[in-house]
């Protein structure tokens, strides 16, 4: 027999998988329209995406994690991209359309599960060649099928890699597994909602207490019951894409209480406002069902007060006879203003003016709030008549998680309402130590005060900021995991770098307690 003549190497040409019974040829008409223009397109489709799956399963996950935008900086995201199957490029959702129409590219692979996205068709196609494809790389991480192994390979004890120790050394955490991270949609100007939401999924007391089946009760449209499954949600079911919160705007939609009346409006709210909310009602399901009267010493053993109630203590002390009275308050959150400390430090009259470039600290905040005494006329009991007095508030009981709103919005009433927003930046720590602004500073003992210090030291876990106009901005949240920051913007994850939250313009900070009580 005559050999055969040597030829040049050719690209391997690929075929479309053979129908199969009950199962489609093709995932779409339109994928049907790309496999039938020639061999070439063929080929060129079928290894574009095998290299797609090779930086999915084989690379890096920053890097299919990346999108490079039409406009504007590359960064880092955790939802879906989606990289094209047409060219190199990978993109976000949004530019994913605006690219297909300038292009003339139809055809994406979704990031997350390696699924192909038709343009035309709006919609994930199955479609079998691409589908096997995805299969073999990710039961074997090739794509040979001539290849087998013996059943005795397969299936024989390893010494080595079937011990205790070798698993251990070489397990990682699936890229898929529930952490929370997930974003969520926001429903018609309900980013106040969303951000305010985020803080709570990763406060880790209230994570603990719902995912340990803290709250149970059979009350319809129940908000700590939409709590609960919505933790469940971020934490056990193994879902990246954005979350709708239906099941809490409707416990305040059929809310009969006229504080919820706002929140059904498509107006933007305060985070703040409903930060107060959705901790008021909560409280009211897990616990004594009595709401928390602002001015009083309130106790209660629910998971909110447990979280985030402390106590402060007001001093006042009368000039005439020096007679003391105390009187003790819960707080749910500690709120500092901020024009008069601007004004002090040089700033213009009207916070509404485009403020400078110098900033002021949160610990100047919590000095002017709870360090410096102030003057007062009271009624005292010892003189039977008005005095003059001075009044110092002291924190008497730190809660496990510290809450903090910077008075940004203030209220100028008058001939001529109006409200202004204070742009000035505050700086604020990642450690904070409260021990300064609390009782226990005055009577402790010098041998103690290292290990009171540390008792009362908070650790930054989650920011909220205010973007934008006081009628037309736009909230978002930055929240810690771990060592690392991501940044929340309603469904959008992206991660942050700790200079990115430090240089934010705080509206509220949420400190977690080092060492829990």
């Amino acid at each position: 027999m005559a050999a055969r003549p040597g030829t040049s190497a050719s690209p391997k040409d690929y075929e479309v998988k053979a129908a199969q019974p009950g199962e489609p040829v093709y995932g779409c008409e339109h994928l049907q329209r790309l496999f039938n223009q020639d061999q070439n397109t063929t080929n060129t489709s079928i290894e574009h995406y095998k290299s797609i799956l090779g930086t999915l399963f084989d690379k890096s996950p920053v890097i299919a994690q990346t999108p490079k935008p039409l406009e504007g900086p590359s960064f880092t995201t955790l939802t879906s991209t989606y990289l094209c199957l047409q060219c190199p490029s990978i993109l976000t959702e949004e530019d994913r359309t605006k690219h297909g129409n300038k292009k003339s590219h139809r055809f994406y692979v979704d990031s997350r599960s390696a699924t192909v996205y038709c343009q035309m068709c709006d919609d994930m196609v199955y479609d079998p060649t691409f589908e096997d494809l995805r299969l073999k790389k990710l039961a074997t991480k090739s794509f040979a099928t001539s290849r087998k192994r013996k059943q005795d390979e397969l299936f024989s004890p390893d010494p080595v890699k079937d011990s205790p120790s070798y698993i251990t050394q070489n397990t990682t955490l699936t890229s898929c597994k529930a952490n929370g991270l997930r974003g969520i949609y926001n429903a018609g100007a309900t980013c106040y909602q969303n951000v305010v939401l985020q803080s709570f999924l990763h406060n880790p007391i209230l994570r603990n207490y719902y995912l340990s089946d803290g709250h149970s009760c059979d009350v319809p449209h129940c908000l700590s019951c939409a709590m609960d499954d919505m933790f469940q949600d971020f934490y056990v079911a193994e879902n990246t894409n954005g979350y709708t919160a239906a099941n809490i705007l409707s416990g305040f939609w059929i809310s009969d209480k006229k504080a919820f009346e706002n929140l059904v409006t498509t107006k933007e709210q305060d985070a703040h406002e409903f930060f107060q909310f959705l901790a008021e009602e909560l409280h009211e399901r897990n616990g004594d069902g009595k709401r928390p009267e602002i001015g009083s010493e309130h106790s209660c053993d629910c998971i909110i007060h447990q979280t985030y109630y402390g106590k402060l203590q007001s001093t006042t002390t009368c000039q005439n006879c020096q007679g003391v009275t105390h009187q003790v308050q819960s707080f749910l959150d500690l709120s500092l203003p901020l024009e008069n400390l601007v004004q002090k430090k040089g700033k213009k009259d009207a916070p509404s003016v485009t403020p400078t470039r110098s900033s002021i600290t949160l610990q100047e905040c919590l000095n002017e709030e709870y360090i410096k005494q102030d003057k007062c006329e009271y009624r005292c009991n010892n003189c039977s008549s008005m005095q003059q007095a001075r009044r110092q508030t002291l924190i008497k009981s730190l809660p496990n998680v510290l809450s903090i709103q910077l008075k940004r919005f203030e209220y100028k009433q008058g001939r001529h309402e109006r409200a202004a927003k204070i742009e000035t930046p505050v700086q604020f720590p990642l450690q904070l130590n409260m021990l300064p602004y609390t009782t226990r500073n005055k009577v402790i003992d010098p041998k103690d005060r290292y290990e009171t210090a540390r008792a009362c030291t908070y650790d930054l876990f989650s920011v909220v900021v205010h973007v934008g106009e006081i009628d037309t901005g736009h909230y978002v949240t930055y929240c810690r995991v771990g060592d690392q920051w991501f940044a929340f913007n309603d469904h959008k994850v992206e991660v942050a770098q700790k200079s990115e939250v430090l240089n934010a313009k705080a509206y509220l900070l949420f400190y977690i307690a080092r060492y829990l009580s």
